[in-house]
C-alpha cells in the first residue's frame, strides 16, 4: 500500500477513518478482504506470494468494539537500502490482528526484530491508542507513540512527509469529513490520477519518469499499479466497516 489519509478521533460516533490506495505489481496474487479461516478474527485482504495482508481489522463483521483493531503497512521507498532475504513486512500486520496484544504492547515486542524488515510505516489501532511505528525514521518523537487526535497522511516516506499526493489526498480528504460525505466519495479522491509537477517531486533514488509516475494518487502503468481502493471506519458502538473497490 503506498497510500493512507486518516483520521484519528475527530468524530465521537467513528474514533478511525481511513482511506488507502495498495500499489503493487499486477502479477503478484492477492485475495479480497475476506474473514481468514486460519485466523477466523481477522476480515482483511491477503497477498498469496508471503502470506501477510497490506491492512485488515479484527472482529469486522461483530458488534463486539473490546478487542477491535486494526493495522495497515506501507513500504519505505529506499531502493539501495533493499534486501533480498529481508522478512515479508505483511507479517506485521497479520501476527498483530491474529494476537492478543494492545498497539502499544505489540510496538515492543516487535522493536527488537524491527531491523529485520526492509523499511516500513506500520499503523497499528485499537480501542484506545494509533501507533505509527516505523524502523526508520527514529528522530521523530511520535515514532512508536500514540498519535494525537488529528488528521495524518502516510505514503512511501515518513508521516506526513509532504510529497504532493499526501497534501493534496489529505486536504480533499479533511474537506469530506468536515462535510460528512458520502462512501463514494472517498474513493473518488483516491483515483486521481494527475501526477505532480516535476518542481514538487521528491528524489527517492528512482529515476525522474517513475517519479512523476508515482506521484499521482492512483497510479496506472503496464505492469504496476493501484490495485485496491479501500476505506476503513472504525465506529465507536456499531461494527467496523471495510470497504473495497479493485481496480486491477
Amino acid at each position: 500500500m503506498c497510500l493512507i489519509v486518516f483520521a484519528w478521533k475527530l468524530i465521537p460516533a467513528t474514533p478511525l477513518i481511513a482511506a488507502s490506495n495498495r500499489d503493487e505489481y499486477y502479477e503478484r496474487p492477492s485475495a479480497a478482504a475476506a474473514v481468514w479461516e486460519n485466523s477466523p478474527q481477522i476480515f482483511a485482504g491477503r497477498d498469496l506470494r508471503s502470506g501477510g495482508t497490506w491492512m485488515g481489522l479484527t472482529n469486522g463483521n461483530s458488534s463486539d468494539t473490546s478487542q477491535r483493531k486494526f493495522a495497515a503497512i506501507t513500504n519505505i521507498r529506499a531502493p539501495s537500502e533493499t534486501r533480498a532475504e529481508a522478512a515479508s513486512r505483511g507479517e506485521l500486520v497479520a501476527n498483530y490482528l491474529g494476537g492478543n496484544l494492545s498497539a502499544r504492547a505489540y510496538v515492543d515486542t516487535i522493536r527488537p526484530q524491527a531491523h529485520l524488515y526492509n523499511g516500513f510505516n506500520l499503523l497499528l489501532a485499537d480501542q484506545d491508542d494509533l501507533i505509527w511505528f516505523s524502523n526508520r525514521n527514529q528522530d521523530d518523537v511520535r515514532n512508536g507513540q500514540p498519535l494525537a487526535a488529528g488528521i495524518y497522511g502516510l505514503s512511501n516516506a515518513s508521516l506526513d512527509t509532504p510529497w504532493s499526493k499526501v497534501v493534496k489526498t489529505k486536504a480533499e480528504f479533511a474537506s469530506l469529513i468536515c462535510q460528512q460525505a458520502p462512501d463514494q466519495a472517498y474513493f473518488e479522491m483516491l483515483s486521481n490520477t494527475t501526477p505532480a509537477p516535476d518542481c514538487r517531486l521528491p528524489d527517492t533514488g528512482i529515476s525522474l519518469a517513475m517519479e512523476r509516475l508515482l506521484s499521482a494518487a492512483c497510479i496506472e502503468s503496464p505492469n504496476y499499479g493501484t490495485r485496491v481502493s479501500t476505506l476503513v471506519k472504525m465506529h465507536a458502538e456499531q461494527p467496523a466497516q471495510l470497504i473495497e473497490k479493485f481496480l486491477r
